[in-house]
């Protein structure tokens, strides 16, 4: 029986899945707060930050325009690069 339940609860999953207990607040708090500033699930941030401490890099992942995709007030952003790009040296 318990068999099927496990089956039941994997349908769907094609990958490894975890779970860590004992995160200390300090860290828990850190990654929530990276994960709210950068758009990203708690999930990913956690991958990513479990890759580079210990070393090992999979496919390269480009997030330079995370913040852009999935943003509900783009304009902010948008003021944001303008004046970013209005304040660039002139002579380059």
């Amino acid at each position: 029986m318990t068999t099927y339940a496990f089956t039941d609860y994997n349908v769907g999953m094609n990958s490894i899945q975890y779970t860590i207990r004992s995160i200390p607040p300090g860290l828990d708090k850190v990654l929530r707060q990276k994960s709210r500033e950068t758009g990203r699930s708690l999930n990913d941030v956690v991958i990513s930050t479990l890759e580079r401490g210990s070393g090992v890099t999979f496919k390269t992942k480009f997030r330079d325009l995370d913040w852009f995709i999935g943003s509900k007030s783009l304009s902010h952003h948008f003021d944001k690069s303008m004046e970013w790009l209005d304040n660039l040296p002139k002579d380059m």
